[in-house]
């Protein structure tokens, strides 16, 4: 007999906080300002001047990328944002990164970033989309599910 080291509830969780504290700081780029950011109105022109996404696209991209991680982080909505961050990881690598190769621009040489944080983020979100969020998290608490009616899935 197998035996776990590890819940799968406990990785759920560190994908769950890790996507959600990251891509939150991001978000509070595009939000506040924070970190170098452009800020609100930055970022909205950037998306829908410079890149030509739809204002409420725009506007749905920022609340997913602050807003959302709030409640990605404590496990609420857990499927559907992060579903929303693997579709926004990907948007961004077609519309803007995808053309930069692979790797992060350390040196400054070609002109922008790279997608490879894209995939991780992608991948993280995905094993959160695809696995639920957990036990440790408030859509669990919600669900009324104990450990003994839980699907198993």
């Amino acid at each position: 007999m197998k035996t776990r080291i590890v819940s799968p509830d406990v990785s759920l969780l560190i994908a769950r906080v890790v996507v959600g504290v990251v891509v939150m700081a991001h978000g509070a780029q595009k939000l506040l300002g924070w970190f170098g950011g452009y800020g609100f109105a930055g970022t909205i022109d950037y998306f829908t001047r410079t890149i030509g996404l739809p204002y409420l696209l725009a506007l749905l991209i920022i609340g997913v990328e602050s807003f959302g991680m709030i409640a990605l982080v404590t496990g609420l909505f857990s499927r559907v944002l992060s579903a929303g961050v693997v579709l926004i990881m990907a948007g961004a690598i077609a519309a803007e990164h995808g053309k930069f190769g692979f790797f992060l621009n350390w040196s400054g040489s070609q002109g922008g970033e790279g997608f490879e944080y894209h995939l991780l983020v992608v991948a993280l979100a995905s094993i959160v989309a695809l696995g639920g969020a957990g036990k440790f998290s408030v859509d669990h608490a919600l669900s009324g599910r104990s450990q003994k009616n839980k699907p198993k899935f």
